[in-house]
Formats: C-alpha cells, structure tokens, sequence
C-alpha cells in the first residue's frame, strides 16, 4: 500500500466518523428539544376512591378532585 492509499483510508474513516458525530449529536439536541419537561408538581394517589392527581408543589395535603378526600404525597 503505498503513502497515497493510507492518507485516502484515513481520510475516509475521519470523514465518516465525523458524520456520525455530527448525526448522533444532531438526534440527541432534537429528542432534548421534544421530551416534556418534568414537573415540579407533587403526585397524589387518593386513599378512597384511587384515582392519581396532582397538585402545586407548595401543598403537602391535597383534596381529591373526584371523591374530596384529603390524601398526602406519594413518595418515590
């Protein structure tokens, strides 16, 4: 193999491994941009009637829209 071919090869691997980069960045910047973002808001599962709201930060208690329990937080 002469001087010619190896500069060519390399070229080659360089080019194609800068594209993938390129690609693989390019996806992660585009599923960062469309994945919801999380929420501050606490989650609470009611004790009576099991139905999964969720309610401001702030509130540690919070009265069940369905059935007006008043349920804690749920922990994870």
């Amino acid at each position: 193999m002469g001087l010619s071919t190896q500069v060519f090869l390399l070229g080659y691997v360089v080019c194609l491994l800068a594209v993938l980069s390129a690609v693989a960045i390019y996806y992660e910047l585009r599923r960062k941009r469309f994945e919801p973002t999380p929420s501050e808001d606490h989650i609470f599962r009611c004790e009576k009637c099991a139905f999964v709201y969720t309610d401001d930060p702030d509130v540690d208690r919070s009265r069940c829209p369905q059935c007006g329990t008043l349920n804690d937080n749920i922990s994870f």
